[in-house]
């Protein structure tokens, strides 16, 4: 398996297209949530998966800090099959990715509340009381490096 990691102006259009095709695939699809999956940050990130076989099995983005965000931020987590260890994978590297590139000291997420225990794994600490994303039950959680 093969770890890439991207800015946006680096991705070829085939990796770009996947990387389209396996969010909405389960971000907007398996989890029946019509939502604006294209969003403008994707143009000011580094764009972090694991390829098998050409094709996608974990994917982030890292995101730089902008006017909607102060911190360096990590989103669209996904892995194509789970409980094998692939989404912890992709993670350390993100953080990697943040730490190293954009020297982060505090990386922010807005985890589905289901998955706090696996970002609590990491080190990420809850933040905010939960609060609907699309009508899904999200919570902020911040690492502190």
């Amino acid at each position: 398996m093969d770890l890439i990691v991207k800015r946006f102006e680096d991705l070829t259009t085939r990796e770009l297209y996947d990387l389209l095709q396996v969010r909405v695939s389960v971000f907007v699809v398996e989890q029946d949530c019509p939502y604006q999956e294209l969003d403008g940050k994707d143009l000011f990130s580094y764009h972090i998966f694991y390829k098998e076989n050409g094709c996608i099995q974990a994917y982030l983005r890292v995101v730089d800090p902008n006017p909607s965000c102060d911190k360096v931020a990590i989103g669209r987590v996904l892995t194509v099959r789970r409980g094998n260890g692939l989404g912890k994978k992709v993670m350390q590297a993100g953080i990697r990715v943040a730490q190293e590139k954009l020297g982060a000291d505090n990386i922010y997420i807005e985890a589905q509340t289901y998955a706090k225990g696996f970002y609590e794994q990491l080190g990420f600490q809850q933040i905010s009381d939960e609060f609907l994303e699309d009508g899904i039950p999200h919570i902020k959680m911040l690492l502190t490096l």
